[in-house]
């Protein structure tokens, strides 16, 4: 023999799965990764009381302002990132919720991928040390570029490396700094014909320049909608495609002559 259910009940009964769904949601791990402003560092300077950029071979100058690198942090490839996680960072401009796949490449152990970045750093490096030479038309010279910046994985330094060594290298040109005594940041890949590519969180990298003093930030054309998302206030974007691209809005910007690229 059956009863009915009175109506209250039913709805009770039909909303007990509901609810449990939900809560195993809210504490399932999901494959996002939570990211923020990270650390920048000054290619032109020291890091943890090592020269950036020191160059043999050649003479070099001395340089004022300063070129920072930016990056982002990321939760580890490891950590368990829930549904109340991501509500939460998305919610706030200082985090982004990211695919993880995005971040790490997938189908990789956390020492697998810590190489991993360790060699993208290294390659970035190298082009973008090519790539300044390149640009100086010094590569038929003896001249040896080392490039050491601590703590920092991938590619995304590589057109800061390479416009550091321009700077201490040749300045503007004319006897002046390629800053012209700003702090400039900025982020983008480089290789060794000088291209600049794209490198992802750059709403973030901008809330880091933004923070440790910049007032210009070079960004990949690319992803200029992406960086006026979050634009922190007083930090102008300048758009770029190419290191000769970059070094002439630097120029410009310095001398107040020729047009400037906005996004």
């Amino acid at each position: 023999m059956f009863s009915r259910l009175t109506r209250p009940r039913a709805l009770a009964v039909c909303a007990l799965p509901v609810v449990a769904l939900l809560a195993t949601a809210a504490f399932a791990p999901l494959p996002f990764s939570l990211t923020q402003p990270g650390l920048t560092a000054d290619v032109l300077g020291e890091n943890q009381g090592d020269p950036v950029i020191t160059i043999s071979g050649a003479p070099t100058r001395d340089t004022s302002g300063e070129l920072r690198m930016t990056t982002i942090e990321a939760t580890s490839p490891d950590t368990e990132v829930t549904f109340g996680d991501v509500v939460d960072a998305w919610f706030r401009t200082d985090k982004a919720v990211m695919p993880r796949d995005s971040v790490y490449p997938s189908g990789r152990s956390t020492k697998e991928i810590e190489q991993y970045n360790t060699e993208q750093m290294e390659q970035s490096q190298d082009a973008a040390a090519e790539a300044a030479l390149n640009y100086l038309d010094l590569t038929d010279k003896n001249i040896k570029v080392d490039l050491k910046l601590a703590d920092v994985g991938g590619p995304s330094a590589g057109l800061l490396f390479s416009l550091g060594i321009i700077d201490k290298l040749n300045g503007d040109g004319a006897g002046g700094d390629l800053t012209g005594g700003r702090t400039i940041a900025g982020t983008g890949t480089i290789d060794a014909a000088g291209k600049v590519g794209a490198v992802g969180g750059v709403s973030l990298k901008t809330q880091a320049a933004k923070r440790d003093g910049a007032t210009v930030f070079l960004v990949p054309k690319e992803e200029c909608s992406d960086a006026k998302a979050e634009l922190p206030k007083g930090l102008r974007l300048i758009p770029v495609t190419t290191l000769k691209g970059a070094v002439g809005a630097l120029e410009a910007l310095e001398s107040g002559k020729g047009s400037i690229p906005s996004c």
